[in-house]
């Protein structure tokens, strides 16, 4: 049997054929790469994982910058603009701090603390016993605060004898008027009478402990008290009184006044008398 010699580079493969063997030769790499796993699908699917996987990260990091973003602005919506500075409220006279309207009445909410008439003239102040008593002898109009306290005219306003009250020159700034004793009646009828209308017109505070009033009509009667002929002060806390624009007889003039009893009086006193002042609105 002759022996065929296998070239290098080449396997020898064995085949059975009609009881003979037949040597065929193959080439190495042939067999060699028979030979290796097949890679080539695990590396595409290896690679389809890693896109998988891509995709999902970039979609969760893209959820998650979504999901911070509302939260940045609901940070930013819940941030409070700056409130502007409350702007100071310019003071007012003591007559123009508010009106109150009582029935067709309509009449300031404070007492009457000016010291010129309406033409501008100065309205001199006493504040020494013998110059109010000089002022009330020779029909001088006077004024002044309470025990001569400057702290007492923001609450109670002045005290006016009643020659400043019928000065021609006209106490009652442009657009008020002194009322008459016909316009405190008419007040007083408008609130049910002279006995019940004084708690209506008290205030709810200043008063002796247990004599204050309802202020149910916003008249906002103080106990201001009074100064007397000779300069004595008298009654602050427990008696307020209003000087009328009407005469009484015998150098007197009708005067209304609220006392710990829950009425309005009316009585005449001495025109030296100091005394509070409330204006009414003119009637137009």
């Amino acid at each position: 049997m002759t022996r065929k010699l296998i070239k290098p580079g080449y396997l020898p493969v064995i085949l059975l054929c009609t009881g003979l063997m037949t040597v065929l030769q193959l080439p190495a790499q042939t067999a060699a790469t028979a030979a290796k796993p097949k890679t080539t699908t695990t590396q595409k699917t290896t690679t389809a994982q890693q896109k998988t996987t891509s995709t999902q990260q970039k979609t969760t990091t893209t959820q998650q910058e979504k999901t911070t973003t509302p939260q940045k602005k609901t940070s930013t919506s819940q941030k409070k603009p700056a409130q502007p500075a409350a702007r100071p409220q310019p003071v007012k006279k003591a007559v123009e701090e508010g009106t109150v309207k009582i029935g067709s009445q309509i009449w300031a909410s404070a007492n009457l603390n000016v010291i010129t008439f309406r033409n501008g003239d100065t309205i001199p102040e006493a504040d020494t016993n013998e110059e109010w008593v000089a002022a009330g002898q020779s029909g001088r109009p006077a004024w002044c605060y309470y025990k001569n306290d400057l702290k007492n005219g923001p609450v109670y306003g002045k005290l006016y004898n009643w020659f400043a009250v019928n000065d021609p020159r006209g106490l009652a700034p442009k657009g008020w008027a002194i009322p008459s004793a016909a316009d405190w009646a008419q007040l007083a009828v408008f609130l049910g009478g002279p006995d019940a209308a004084g708690t209506k017109m008290k205030s709810t505070f200043r008063w002796t402990e247990g004599y204050s009033g309802s202020n149910q009509s916003g008249f906002n009667g103080l106990p201001g008290g009074y100064r007397v002929e000779n300069g004595n002060f008298l009654n602050l806390g427990s008696i307020g009184t209003w000087w009328s624009a009407t005469e009484g007889k015998s150098g007197t003039a009708v005067d209304h006044y609220l006392g710990e009893r829950g009425s309005l009086g009316r009585s005449s006193n001495n025109r030296q008398r100091g005394e509070s002042v409330r204006c009414i609105k003119k009637q137009e």
